[in-house]
């Protein structure tokens, strides 16, 4: 597996806008959440070692944050010609199977991916309530085969962080993963 780190976007950035289809069939889209304190995208796939590691924390995450409010979406822009097993069905099984209770998405065209410069799966970026970037990296620092239990310790201090009102600290740590399986010719500069 290869390994690749987060390209870790400017903080201050503001949310770039996407508009997607989630395994419901429902087209979901920035606006959605703009009511919420903050804001969760993480950019995963169904077959990445560094997402099935951690799988079972992103729902539980979520879930907790959820209940406060948090907004949530998972987005997924692997090749799906390359990497059938990234397609819309198997979405909608990984979906149901780790127990997401929020939008997993597809982007197909790899556009939202590189707005994001999202490099890796997993990769996680927290918006404020203004919609800027305030936390980018790691989930925590649990990695397959590391024997460090996962937590979500990293990404749930600065969205506790956010919820207080209180700045997130600056220094934050890139997230590892797969890289994003990009069309061949349309990968990032």
């Amino acid at each position: 597996m290869a390994l690749t780190p987060s390209n870790m976007l400017a903080l201050g950035t503001v949310a770039p806008d996407f508009s997607l289809p989630d395994t419901q069939g429902n087209t979901v889209t920035l606006a959605d959440f703009q009511d919420s304190p903050a804001l969760v995208v993480a950019f995963i796939c169904n077959h990445c070692p560094f997402v099935k590691h951690i799988r079972p924390q992103i729902a539980a995450l979520a879930d907790d944050y959820l209940s406060k409010g948090v907004a949530f979406v998972a987005i997924n822009s692997n090749d799906i010609e390359a990497f059938p097993d990234d397609n819309m069905e198997h979405m909608q099984k990984e979906a149901e199977d780790a127990g997401y209770h929020f939008p997993y998405l597809l982007d197909e065209s790899q556009t939202i991916a590189k707005a994001y410069d999202a490099a890796c799966t997993p990769d996680f970026y927290l918006f404020g309530q203004d919609s800027t970037l305030v936390y980018r990296g790691q989930l925590d620092r649990s990695r397959p085969g590391n024997d460090i239990p996962v937590s979500g310790e990293d990404l749930r201090a600065a969205l506790d962080k956010v919820l207080a009102g209180e700045t997130v600290p600056e220094e934050q740590i890139p997230s590892v993963g797969c890289n994003i399986k990009w069309k061949p010719g349309n990968e990032p500069d």
